[in-house]
């Protein structure tokens, strides 16, 4: 029978929150650095984060090379940082799933080894697969654990779906929630119109993975006229690569959006604003001048200027900064220093 959310997490879950991706620590000959590696989860809790996800994205597909194997590895530092914390607070465990049919339920059966919550599973790597056989795919997984989706964009790996993929998508079972990384209006917007069409839509939550949008998506109220009644639904969190780095003020960011639209949009304006600043940050980051090639490297610069890495190192040699990449990530910082953590980070190393 497969395993299902449980209800304090579930209610934790569809509140929204904010979920970093894990990047991954590694030392100058490209091994994990297992400190740093459990430093990090150390970090996103105490910076209050909601939940972490492990295995994903941030952390490189390439922990799943059998030369390197750091799959279990990483999955089980952090699930043992999380339990040793002992948090007095609901805390969501995501494992990044991956690959055809067989490996991604043998990677869903490890995560519940290791007691993660969700599988955060991506599409990328399929190019060739139908959608049907893509959502034969999900439903398997959904038979093992409940499934975060992802709608990663093309430019790290992902495709382009239909609407009518999304629609069967939202009506499979132990599917709790969807992640929409697609970095496009259009797609994002099939993905939000087909979960309000779907009779499961009270369900799912939807959580942004656009980190070129992420406020204007958090404070965005979706509406759709269905059977002649009007559905609403919205992004009430975020699973964000962005929130690797400065979690703190991702946080404290989070909590402004929230109380914004508690109070009926009040200061509306004035977070959009910010939005823009967020984004003006995320491309230094994530490098969009140069199709995302530094994205990895890019988190791993602010997390090595903060004290929480090493280096940039990348498990692939071929991913470095890009030119000119470091100095927009000090152009960023010196420019918005309230939506930085490094007051936070300093008092966290000690």
């Amino acid at each position: 029978m497969a395993r299902q959310l449980k209800p304090e997490l579930k209610k934790f879950l569809d509140a929204g929150t904010v979920i970093p991706a894990h990047p991954l620590a590694l030392t100058s000959d490209r091994k994990l650095n297992e400190e740093q590696q459990r430093q990090l989860t150390r970090y996103y809790m105490a910076a209050g984060a909601g939940g972490v996800a492990v295995g994903v994205h941030s952390t490189q597909f390439e922990i799943r090379d059998p030369k390197i194997n750091l799959y279990d590895t990483v999955l089980r530092l952090a699930a043992e940082e999380v339990e040793k914390e002992g948090l007095e607070r609901p805390f969501i465990k995501v494992a990044g799933i991956c690959g055809p049919t067989a490996e991604a339920v043998a990677e869903a059966e490890t995560a519940l080894r290791y007691g993660y919550d969700m599988g955060l599973l991506s599409m990328g790597g399929l190019q060739a697969w139908t959608e049907t056989a893509i959502l034969d795919r999900v439903k398997a997984v959904a038979a093992v654990m409940p499934v975060f989706g992802f709608y990663l964009q093309p430019s790290v790996g992902g495709r382009i779906f239909s609407y009518d993929f999304w629609l069967q998508f939202a009506e499979i079972e132990n599917v709790e929630a969807i992640k929409v990384a697609s970095f496009n209006r259009y797609q994002t917007l099939d993905v939000v119109r087909a979960v309000c069409h779907s009779t499961r839509r009270n369900k799912i939550a939807l959580y942004t993975g656009n980190d070129d949008n992420i406020i204007a998506d958090l404070l965005t109220s979706y509406e759709f006229e269905v059977d002649g009644k009007k559905v609403e639904k919205e992004f009430i969190g975020g699973l964000l690569g962005h929130w690797a780095v400065w979690t703190n003020a991702a946080v404290r960011l989070f909590e402004e959006v929230k109380a914004c639209k508690r109070n009926a949009y009040q200061n509306a304006a004035t977070l959009l604003s910010k939005g823009v600043q967020v984004t003006d940050m995320n491309a230094a980051i994530f490098d969009p001048s140069h199709n995302f090639h530094g994205c990895i490297p890019g988190i791993h610069e602010v997390l090595r200027k903060q004290g929480l890495m090493e280096g940039t190192w990348c498990l692939n040699p071929e991913e470095q900064l890009s030119e000119g990449q470091a100095a927009e990530i000090e152009r960023v910082c010196a420019a918005y220093p309230d939506l930085t953590d490094d007051v936070f980070v300093k008092k966290f190393l000690g």
